[in-house]
């Protein structure tokens, strides 16, 4: 495949998952060898129903969490986890693919019964892609609690420009797609070897289930 013919498919692939993004369909999206080597199933927050939290159980695997924008984070006082757990656990997070780690709190829509059924957390990440759509309209500490079963994580506040993890690149997709600054993220996990779904398989995935499958490489090409 000559250069050009090889871009143009690249951009193809941004493209595409970008108009998956804007119909509130899934894209796989691996970030790089060099970063954690996963990819992650990722969502339109507002798009998530009970059926595609099964689809990130059963086919993903991983854990299920909500990225926030930046400023929405910020506008509802919602801090890193690592800063507010008051345990020497806290103290030394040492990661060797980044510099911290996006988790915030736990939560649950106040609406839901135990916060962990397909049905509770596909109302839980609905309720927050709303909330991230009209953050200024939102009061999250009557909406939702805490300790809860979706996990949220704080978007860097340059996203790709500051931090080139899923995180981020979902939540670049989504500004691409003109949707909610919230979406679901979930870590591809092979049952067979316990380990992360190897670039390769999550692509056979993708094209088996008619999903776009991209390199964060790609987005940060098109977007940074």
């Amino acid at each position: 495949m000559s250069q050009s013919s090889n871009a143009g498919s690249e951009q193809s692939a941004v493209t595409s998952a970008i108009d998956a993004f804007r119909r509130g369909d899934p894209v796989c999206v691996h970030d790089a060898a060099d970063r954690e080597g996963e990819t992650d199933l990722i969502y339109p927050a507002a798009a998530v129903t009970p059926s595609a939290v099964s689809r990130l159980r059963n086919d993903a695997g991983g854990l299920i969490c909500v990225a926030l924008g930046h400023d929405v984070a910020e506008r509802f006082g919602l801090p890193f986890l690592q800063d507010v757990l008051d345990h020497p656990v806290a103290d030394d997070h040492d990661l060797s693919y980044d510099e911290r780690s996006s988790f915030s709190l736990p939560v649950n829509h106040r609406d839901t019964d135990t916060g962990i059924t397909d049905n509770d957390r596909a109302l839980t990440i609905r309720e927050l892609a709303a909330a991230a759509t009209a953050p200024e309209e939102t009061d999250f500490e009557s909406t939702f609690r805490s300790p809860g079963h979706v996990n949220v994580l704080r978007g860097a506040p340059n996203r790709l420009a500051d931090r080139r993890g899923h995180t981020e690149l979902g939540l670049a997709l989504a500004q691409a797609a003109e949707r909610s600054p919230a979406v679901v993220v979930c870590e591809m996990l092979d049952d067979d070897t316990g380990e992360a779904l190897a670039p390769a398989d999550a692509a056979t995935y993708a094209e088996a289930h008619g999903i776009p499958f991209v390199e964060g490489r790609q987005l940060i090409e098109r977007f940074v």
